[in-house]
């Protein structure tokens, strides 16, 4: 059975590819699909087959879906512009008759009105009615949305948003691709849907505490109205439509849309999800070690 991870060259790709590794799939039954060159030759080291992939070019995708069993379609990173590409993807798929694509979509995809789910309510539709075996896997935010800011907290005592009270269940990619790699290797997965997030939520302000926790500097939640928060964002250098986007997420979170219902992560993991606690002590522990000496 050759399993393909498409986007094997960005960050949750790669942590696939790897955790198939770590279940002992052999490397030659493993396919990384990318467009970066550098970084499927750093796949390639590993042992796995690497092809190049364009989710763009419909003639890449054919030539390196043949052979193919099962594939792990990494949803594209431009907001508003990914469906016409992830078709790509179904077509060539189909073409390949593959046994399983797996998907990686949004939390309550069925119901979220964020405006980052669009694209996902999107792709999902188009998966529905495919006629292929497909399995959805809906993930939840990344913790790494928040541990990566976490000198910006510190920089500015505070972490800003405007997800007022709402909760969240966060996950780390690692785990999140830990449980795809575990999708991939389980039968008789055409049909599911898979909401993944940790099994403890969280607010923002649950964040504030546990940076101030893990650092010993006092950081406190600012909640601010959405228009405020995507001027807050795009001050720090996020282009205007993404920052809005953001900021809309953060509407989300406030109406629930990020909160995961059931423990299938950690069913699919087979151990405790990382928590919000644990990524940001792991944070906090890395920044410490870098930080040069005054």
């Amino acid at each position: 059975m050759t399993i393909l991870v498409t986007g094997a060259t960005g960050q949750l790709g790669r942590l696939v590819v790897e955790a198939l590794l770590e279940k002992a799939v052999p490397a030659d039954q493993i396919v990384a699909g990318g467009r970066n060159p550098a970084k499927l030759a750093e796949l390639a080291a590993l042992g796995v087959q690497t092809r190049s992939i364009d989710y763009s070019d419909p003639a890449s995708l054919r030539e390196a879906f043949t052979g193919v069993h099962k594939v792990l379609l990494v949803s594209g990173n431009i907001p508003g512009s990914r469906v016409s590409l992830h078709l790509n993807v179904i077509e060539a798929a189909k073409d390949a008759g593959v046994e399983l694509l797996a998907y990686t979509s949004i939390p309550n995809a069925d119901s979220s009105t964020m405006a980052l789910a669009v694209d996902h309510q999107d792709t999902e539709r188009a998966l529905n009615n495919s006629g292929l075996p497909v399995a959805l896997l809906r993930n939840g935010w990344y913790l790494e949305n928040y541990t990566d800011q976490l000198a910006g907290y510190l920089q500015h005592g505070s972490v800003f948003g405007s997800a007022a009270e709402g909760a969240l269940n966060g996950a780390t990619r690692a785990d999140l691709a830990q449980a795809a790699a575990a999708v991939l290797l389980a039968d008789d997965q055409g049909g599911t849907i898979h909401e993944l997030g940790g099994s403890d939520s969280f607010t923002l302000a649950d964040l504030a505490q546990e940076v101030t926790a893990a650092t010993g500097q006092s950081v406190t939640y600012q909640d601010l109205p959405e228009e405020d928060f995507s001027h807050v964002l795009i001050g720090a250098g996020v282009p205007e439509a993404f920052a809005r986007i953001l900021a809309d997420s953060d509407r989300g979170i406030a109406r629930g849309d990020l909160l995961v219902q059931g423990n299938a992560l950690e069913t699919l993991l087979g151990r405790p999800a990382t928590t919000l606690r644990e990524a940001v002590q792991a944070s906090a522990s890395v920044a410490a070690v870098t930080q040069p000496a005054s």
